[in-house]
């Protein structure tokens, strides 16, 4: 029986045309590459799981292939099968994280000056950078500036901003993006079909959404929903086992809240108790509606992530709901993600922001607030409150 592969290594991209996004990024080095401007040093920032360490690799793969320099390596010769397999030993991958002493780094430098073993260029990759102490750095800094001419630095962190403004001003910087819910679903869907496995379309929406942008996690999620289900990816055990509420049922709790059908919403907040439904994902997700509720409002022509079933129904709720309820509603549901650490439990915090969403209206134009006050019995007589005193005139500040 062959060892079973994840897919996240399985289908990790070998060369530049397979890579999923990122055009920006692999075009710039696919043209570096053909015009000989190769820089010597390489920053690659974004959130997990969108390609740092994978375009890394295959930057190793374009510098080494024994067909020479190229942007498309042959991925045959024994240099490509090396780096795929992860052991070529002229790319030296550092796990800041674990090395973050300085004593780590000159240790690291101290090889530098030394010609490649068995390729032309000796790659040294250092993921998550943002990791090493300040001595580190400092001990990084000239030789990351005037490295040997067989050496190449490549820098990988998903937290830029700690990394001091010396180091970056030392690197080419190339920023990956989070890759779209419709990019990732059609990726899911591709890789199911050459395993055969069979799969429900609105399933692969909501791993493409908790994915949020990631294709290493849509991968992962994917591999534990094939275990969860049997061999089959299907949409009510990818719902429970993700503990989420689907984005249409979002939608129509929305709709009760707003026409005060306290009954529905009641059973709403029961389905979500027998789910044991994750109370954060859900206000994430009800935050993210109204974010998406809001800009069909206001701005009709901006594409919207998501299916066609859920486009419909987002467009039918947006022109329903004013925006000024929407803006509150926002308000409300950003509060409450935040009190989650606070609440005794996750699903009080969610229960509470949906009782507020139901309790709270924005205040219309006409109608006033009335210090407490000036509401003593003596200022609330049937005398008082007759149609003469409640001008427009005595009405004013």
């Amino acid at each position: 029986m062959s060892e079973y592969q994840v897919l996240a290594r399985k289908y990790r991209p070998k060369d530049f045309s397979e890579l999923l996004g990122q055009d920006h990024v692999w075009q710039a080095l696919s043209h570096a590459i053909n015009t000989g401007r190769i820089h010597h040093a390489y920053l690659f920032t974004g959130t997990r799981g969108v390609g740092k360490t994978t375009i890394a690799r295959i930057l190793a793969k374009c510098l080494n292939c024994e067909t020479g320099v190229t942007s498309t390596p042959c991925g045959v010769c024994d240099t490509c099968v090396s780096v795929d397999s992860g052991r070529f030993i002229d790319l030296i991958e550092i796990d800041a994280a674990s090395r973050t002493k300085v004593e780590d780094t000159r240790d690291l430098l101290e090889n530098v000056p030394y010609a490649p073993t068995q390729g032309r260029y000796k790659v040294y990759l250092i993921d998550e950078v943002h990791m090493l102490s300040t001595h580190s750095f400092n001990a990084l800094l000239k030789t990351l500036e005037e490295p040997p001419e067989h050496v190449k630095f490549i820098l990988a962190t998903t937290d830029p901003q700690k990394l001091p403004i010396t180091i970056v001003s030392r690197c080419l910087q190339f920023v990956l993006r989070p890759l779209s819910q419709e990019l990732l679903h059609g990726h899911l869907s591709g890789i199911l079909q050459k395993e055969q496995i069979a799969f429900d379309e609105t399933a692969l929406w909501q791993l493409a959404q908790s994915a949020k942008g990631s294709v290493r996690d849509a991968l992962s999620l994917t591999d534990q929903a094939i275990a969860f289900g049997g061999g089959q990816v299907q949409t009510d055990t990818v719902t429970q086992m993700l503990g989420l509420v689907d984005s249409l049922d979002v939608l129509a709790l929305v709709g009760d809240i707003f026409v005060d059908n306290r009954q529905a919403v009641a059973t709403h907040i029961q389905r979500m108790r027998m789910q044991m439904v994750d109370a954060t994902s859900m206000l994430d997700k009800m935050v993210d509606t109204f974010h998406q509720l809001a800009l069909v409002q206001i701005l009709p022509d901006v594409p919207l992530d998501m299916n066609d079933a859920q486009k419909q129904a987002f467009l039918a709720l947006a022109q329903t709901i004013p925006s000024d309820v929407l803006q509150l509603y926002y308000e409300i549901a950003s509060k409450s993600r935040e009190s989650v650490r606070l609440a005794s439990t996750p699903i009080q915090a969610l229960e509470m922001g949906i009782l507020r969403l139901l309790a709270f209206r924005p205040l219309a134009i006409n109608q006033m607030t009335v210090p407490v006050d000036n509401l003593t019995d003596d200022n609330l007589t049937d005398d008082n409150l007759t149609d003469d005193n409640l001008t427009d005139d005595n009405l004013t500040d």
